[in-house]
């Protein structure tokens, strides 16, 4: 008897009664009934899409059901994502046809073997996260070029004809095949596609209980059902002996090709994995309801099970064991497909055993089913396999790459997976996208014009190798020896560019001319070299200046005398501070690079003691006189600033300098972790109310320090709009993922931990796959830190719409909001997109705030209305 049995004692002869201990705890694992009725419902999905798809790739058509049973079980006890359901792979129909044509049944499934392995591989080394950062655009061109390639095959066979050996070949047969259709076999795809598109639809009650039956199962049924007594003659599928099944064999034929062919086979069925994973995890935060912590407890409803995002390295380590035995087994490639999962969601499963029992159920049927799934007509299958692959073409996914200006990406891949397969349109797609990339980072637009005699040069944009060209043009339309400006309205300059404004600057001073280099806003600006090899543009702009250590005591403009200029503590020894200095002017252009040891002493700073009072005499002598009258106005008039801007209170993080404000612009409240408390907000530690002496906490009301500066600065001020700012490496965001250290009473709680409970709800929707990922544009977030900073600030503008006063002039339309992120390494600002931070858009994603032309339209200001939730109009 196994160790872990319990076992039970008959104690009734032994005379004297005792009272009856309590029942054991039963140690078999209980599967709810949930998941025994899910697994019911995608088995009624499973079974017609494994017998279509091997229908579809020309393989035996047992090796389908072989990859739903194994897809499912071994997937499912051993992936990552509870929810999803595994079996033959409908993004691979192209791929394995083709590879059978080839190499035979019997290579093709040691090829999947191979795949498989190295599925296994790549998610022992926890490359799947990676994976996702492909282009979506070049993921989805892939799924529905593959798509198109499925419904133009099953077309032919749906018409009672063949599929021809190319996609190309497929569309250019369809007008003959038109031509020649007849019989009973159109009729009957017909019929099921027409069940399979209107099932779903049906109204009334009678409706709402047929819709219990998936709309491939009743399509097949019914397409069978009527062929059966109209068409008794119509082709149907044969189901060979499991006796004959084939297995694999030693693959045969060039090694390299051999290799394309695994490589192509895990590509594919592991992007369709791990895609799918993520849209089952966000249906099934959809049907929780709210977000929840992913270590919340459990209750027996389905609806109550806390949404739990995929874990997706062990997701392709279970698709790489699943394919490895459906290829030992004859079985076609599997991966985890959407039409299943989705439909695993909505009937109800809460866990891993639906995915299992589902595996199990195909067994059987597979084994006491063989007659009845004989009766079905090839036509039936073909047609659903055709819906499945026009539904691969997803509108939506065209709206949304044509919304991020990706659809040339995806027409690539599309028309290259078409034309050449699926490895040659993925390559196709990449080297489109590579281009359009280089594209958007060469696109600089230089203008020449004359103001007052002197020629002036405007270049917005980022000066490198690819504006050279243009750039030495445009310079070249100058006279020789001509007074000139040139405006540089960028962040960046590589080497080339560099050293071709050099050239022309060097040639123009020996002629007689000057030359004057400013930033966008006419302040005069200074290169500075970077350690990747480029040159850094510092200047003003927009009221923001940067000097050189070496240039005269003034190069501290005013606004800005922050310590990092060094004008208050200049080194007196050049041992700490190097420079190669020569700042722009009229007459010199040379690289500046500055930079402060580790090993410096402390010596050559001031002390702590006397920095407050060296920073005051500076401001006396150097920024008073020029901003006293400013202020003197702003003290009789009062202040009237334009927009309400909540940030954290680190210190990296300059108000002023990255929104080019100043004295009555801004009015800022600054906190830890840039939070602000929903209303009414309770305090999660109130003092003790039974010690003498010791006041009791109110029954509600939390922190409103906050709430007070909004109530201020929306009724009183009445700003115009109000701006979240979160930054990147913030240390609130990491103190809530490093978690509250435990509390008690002798170490109760601490106040910056009671004030960082405000952040536990970003923290929250992080986890929660109700929400989508918060996430900057054209890139995933860096690390889970930078992930939290982001979602920190959708959420707390969700705290912020909830106070009275911001949705009462929201409800007017005279406010607006905004959503921050500044990269404090990257001194770089985006703002969050339209409709994102009005809480009617469905993708959280912050855009890259550029240096040229006008303000995109994602960066905009947004308007939204309370009363019309779905309205935002760009200012």
């Amino acid at each position: 008897m196994s160790a872990c049995t319990p076992t039970r004692h008959d104690r009734a002869s032994r005379g004297t009664p005792r009272p009856s201990p309590r029942r054991p705890p039963r140690l078999r694992p209980r599967i709810p009934a949930a998941d025994v009725s899910a697994s019911i419902t995608v088995l009624l999905i499973a079974v017609p899409m494994a017998l279509g798809l091997s229908l579809a790739v020309g393989a035996p058509l047992e090796a389908g059901l072989v990859a739903a049973a194994v897809g499912g079980i071994v997937a499912g006890l051993f992936g990552g994502a509870p929810l999803q359901v595994s079996g033959p792979s409908a993004g691979l129909t192209v791929v394995t046809a083709e590879l059978i044509q080839i190499y035979g049944w019997r290579t093709t499934c040691a090829i999947t073997i191979g795949a498989g392995l190295l599925q296994i591989l790549l998610g022992t080394l926890r490359v799947a996260r990676n994976a996702l950062a492909v282009s979506p655009a070049i993921v989805h061109g892939t799924l529905a070029g593959i798509g198109v390639a499925i419904a133009l095959a099953q077309l032919h066979i749906m018409l009672g004809g063949s599929p021809q050996s190319s996609v190309v070949a497929n569309a250019l047969a369809v007008p003959q095949q038109l031509a020649v259709i007849g019989g009973a076999a159109p009729l009957i795809g017909a019929l099921t596609i027409a069940v399979v598109l209107l099932w779903p639809r049906l109204p009334g009650r009678v409706g709402r209980a047929a819709r219990r039956i998936p709309a491939a199962l009743a399509s097949v049924v019914i397409a069978t059902a009527v062929a059966a007594v109209a068409a008794p003659g119509l082709a149907r599928i044969d189901l060979p002996s499991w006796r004959s099944h084939a297995f694999p064999e030693l693959p045969h034929g060039p090694v390299l090709a051999l290799a394309t062919a695994v490589f192509t086979v895990m590509l594919v069925a592991g992007l369709e994995s791990l895609l799918a994973a993520a849209a089952v995890d966000r249906l099934a935060a959809d049907r929780a309801g709210e977000p929840v912590k992913p270590s919340s407890p459990t209750s027996g409803s389905a609806a109550a099970v806390p949404p739990q995002r995929s874990d997706l390295d062990r997701e392709l380590r279970g698709q790489g064991v699943a394919n490895t035995l459906s290829g030992l087994l004859g079985g076609l490639p599997v991966a985890g497909g959407v039409v299943r999962g989705a439909a695993n969601v909505r009937a109800g499963a809460t866990g891993r055993a639906s995915s299992v029992l589902h595996g199990v159920w195909v067994l059987l049927a597979a084994a006491l089913l063989a007659t009845v799934f004989e009766w079905i007509p090839l036509a039936a299958l073909a047609a659903l396999v055709m819906v499945v692959g026009v539904q691969m073409v997803s509108f939506a996914h065209i709206r949304n790459v044509h919304k991020h200006r990706e659809f040339p990406v995806y027409a690539a891949t599309v028309a290259g997976v078409i034309g050449f397969g699926a490895v040659a349109g993925v390559a196709l797609g990449v080297a489109v996208a590579v281009v359009l990339s280089l594209h958007r980072l060469g696109r600089t637009r230089i203008t020449v014009s004359e103001q007052d005699g002197r020629h002036v040069v405007t270049v917005h944009g980022q000066l490198t190798f690819l504006s050279v060209p243009r750039l030495t043009r445009a310079l070249g339309q100058l006279p020789p020896g001509a007074d000139a400006t040139v405006e540089l309205d960028g962040s960046f300059m590589d080497h080339a560019a560099y050293e071709a404004i050099q050239a022309w600057r060097g040639a123009q001073i020996a002629q007689g001319g000057s030359v004057a280099f400013t930033g966008g806003s006419g302040g005069s600006i200074a290169l500075a070299g970077r350690s990747d090899g480029g040159v850094a543009l510092t200047g003003r702009s927009g009221g923001v200046a940067a000097p050189t250590v070496a240039a005269a005591h003034s190069c501290c403009r005013p606004w800005t005398p922050w310590r990092n200029h060094h004008c208050h503590d200049r080194p007196t020894s050049p041992t700490h501070t190097t420079s190669t200095t020569s700042a722009i002017s009229t007459t010199s252009l040379t690289e500046t690079v500055t930079f402060t040891p580790d090993s410096a002493p402390d010596t050559a700073r001031p002390e702590s003691a006397h920095r407050l009072r060296s920073g005051l005499t500076s401001f006396q002598r150097n920024t008073a006189p020029l901003v006293r009258d400013e202020l003197a106005r702003l003290a009789s008039e009062g202040q009237s600033p334009s927009q309400l801007f909540i940030t954290c209170a680190d210190s990296r993080l300059v108000t002023s300098m990255i929104t080019a404000s100043g004295p009555g612009d801004l009015f800022t409240v600054r906190n830890v972790g840039n939070l602000i408390p929903p209303p009414h907000a309770l305090p999660t530690d109130s003092p003790p109310t039974d010690a003498p002496g010791t006041p009791t906490a109110p029954a509600t009301g939390g922190d409103d320090s906050v709430a007070a500066a909004i109530e201020y600065a929306v009724e009183v001020l009445r700003v115009e709009s109000i701006t979240v700012c979160g930054h990147s490496g913030c240390g609130a965001m990491q103190a809530l993922l490093r978690g509250e250290p435990e509390a008690g009473p002798d170490r109760p709680r601490t106040p910056l931990w009671r004030w960082l409970r405000h952040g536990l709800p970003s923290l929250e929707r992080m986890a929660s796959r109700r929400h989508s990922w918060a996430r900057i544009s054209g890139r995933l977030p860096a690390d889970e830190v930078e992930q939290l900073c982001l979602t920190n600030v959708v959420q707390q503008l969700e705290h912020l719409r909830a106070h009275e006063a911001v949705a009462r002039r929201l409800a007017e339309g005279t406010l607006q909001l905004h959503g921050m992120y500044f990269d404090v390494g990257e001194a770089q600002a985006y703002l969050l997109t339209e409709g994102a931070d009005c809480g009617t858009g469905h993708d959280e994603v912050f855009d890259r705030v550029g240096t040229e032309g006008p303000e995109p339209a994602a960066a905009r200001p947004t308007t939204c209305s309370t009363a019309h939730p779905t309205t935002c109009t760009t200012g």
